[in-house]
């Protein structure tokens, strides 16, 4: 069984909007080390340096009443300020710098009673079940994992691919009873995603290359977020990021 000090979350807020954290997550992930990321994202012409004198404090402020909630929950937080004229290249700098598992894209989450695990591949399977079995230390969270076919002949291998995330799950700690498995066919993974998220309260979804820029926020996972109601945990691969893939962003 991991330590959760094994593992660690970012979960960025653009501070400057009100952004809501739900209770339901802060209390869910209150075992695992946070990192908070505050971070507002600029208009071309104003610089960082502007927008710090001019919404500095503010942001400082909303930041602090935020890190106070997951702290009261027991939870170990760290937390930063970046303004930002990308805030895709600003949460993957953040998660690379401090090491993070997984990156938390927030939506309402009134109940958080069951988690839709969508497995696409064996890629980092047990990476996944490590952290997941974090996550649902000292909840009564129920497990979905499933996995879109996009033909009748890959069910099978798609059934196979559920019984060993299952057994990662197990093996890493997580009840057998908690968990069920779920191999749908269909062309559209997102729409088939979409449509079991609807009875789910997190979805999770795992890093299937390198890069959050290039995959996590810019392709399947992202777009989960923005048509989903539920939060979305997307949990990255453990790969090495390329200097090229992690510098340019601005300092906090």
């Amino acid at each position: 069984m991991a330590s959760p000090d094994d593992h660690r979350v970012l979960v960025p807020v653009d501070v400057l909007e009100g952004e809501p954290v739900p209770g339901t997550i802060v209390d869910a992930f209150a075992s695992i080390p946070v990192v908070l990321l505050g971070y507002h994202e600029l208009p071309d012409q104003t610089g960082p340096d502007q927008a710090r004198d001019q919404y500095g404090d503010r942001a400082r402020a909303e930041l602090e009443e935020l890190r106070t909630v997951f702290e009261d929950a027991g939870c170990d937080v760290t937390s930063r300020l970046a303004f930002t004229h990308d805030r895709l290249k600003t949460f993957e700098r953040v998660a690379v710098d401090g090491s993070c598992d997984a990156v938390l894209l927030l939506n309402p989450a009134p109940v958080l009673e069951t988690v839709l695990v969508a497995v696409r591949s064996d890629v980092n399977v047990e990476h996944i079940a490590r952290l997941l079995e974090t996550v649902l230390t000292d909840t009564d969270l129920e497990v979905t994992l499933f996995h879109v076919a996009s033909d009748e002949a890959g069910r099978d291998a798609g059934t196979e691919l559920l019984e060993t995330a299952r057994s990662e799950l197990v093996a890493a700690g997580v009840d057998g009873d908690r968990i069920d498995s779920t191999v749908v066919v269909d062309d559209s993974a997102t729409d088939a995603i979409l449509e079991a998220a609807a009875d789910h309260d997190l979805l999770v979804a795992g890093e299937s290359r390198p890069s959050i820029r290039r995959f996590v926020f810019r392709d399947r996972a992202e777009r989960l977020a923005r048509r989903t109601i539920d939060p979305v945990l997307v949990i990255r691969g453990e790969y090495l990021e390329s200097d090229e893939e992690t510098s340019g962003g601005e300092p906090d």
